[in-house]
């Protein structure tokens, strides 16, 4: 199954709550939640740097749909 941007979100959403957030805080969130390897691994091509807003990693994943 596709990962989505909204597959996604769903995981790391809580990572931007005060503030920006990187590569790994938003890996250490997607695995608190229990996230599928298939998003772990689409995190992981994230570049290692601040993302402001969760809008800001479709410029890395934009070839993740936005849904199925």
């Amino acid at each position: 199954m596709t990962v989505t941007r909204t597959e996604l979100a769903n995981h790391i959403q809580a990572a931007f709550a005060s503030g920006p957030a990187t590569r790994d805080n938003m890996l250490a969130y997607a695995a608190s939640s229990h996230a599928r390897p298939e998003v772990i691994a689409a995190l992981q091509r994230l570049n290692d740097k601040p993302y402001p807003s969760i809008r800001d990693l479709w410029h890395d994943l934009g070839d993740l749909p936005v849904s199925n």
